[in-house]
């Protein structure tokens, strides 16, 4: 549902097959009054299958995310552009304000290095979210949405 406060993040990086995926299935768990999408400038064939598993390890099912390219979003205008910390050719989003993070990539490092970067990333989108004030209300059980 779109409302006046409503905020568009676009996160982004180079495959658009782990670090870019796992923020946007983060911010969509913890994000109230967001629209989150992510891309790539050059789109892997498919995610990684270690996203996968470090996301469902945390009760996030991303099984069915496909790896996307900027010309395969929506022509929406995005509030904030964050790039992942890598050499990427982001689109320019007229209006979007630029958020770089330093997030390493683990590709071929290995379960614990994903879930590593999946942690360094929750807290960042956390951030993030906190700062604009869309982060989800905590639950009942004193815990966020994400397991």
């Amino acid at each position: 549902m779109e409302s006046d406060t409503l905020t568009r993040i676009l996160f982004a990086c180079v495959g658009n097959s782990c670090r870019s995926q796992i923020a946007e299935a983060v911010c969509r768990e913890l994000g109230r009054d967001v629209e989150c999408a992510s891309a790539g400038s050059k789109p892997a064939k498919a995610v990684q299958p270690d996203t996968i598993a470090v996301m469902r390890e945390v009760g996030i099912d991303i099984s069915a995310a496909r790896p996307k390219g900027f010309k395969d979003l929506p022509d929406l205008k995005y509030d904030y552009l964050v790039t992942m910390g890598c050499e990427v050719d982001c689109p320019f989003l007229p209006g979007a304000k630029v958020v770089p993070w330093e997030i390493p990539d683990p590709y071929g490092k290995g379960i614990d290095e994903y879930r590593r970067v999946r942690e360094l990333i929750r807290s960042e989108v956390t951030n993030l979210l906190f700062s604009l004030g869309h982060l989800a209300p905590i639950r009942s059980d004193g815990h966020q949405p994400l397991a």
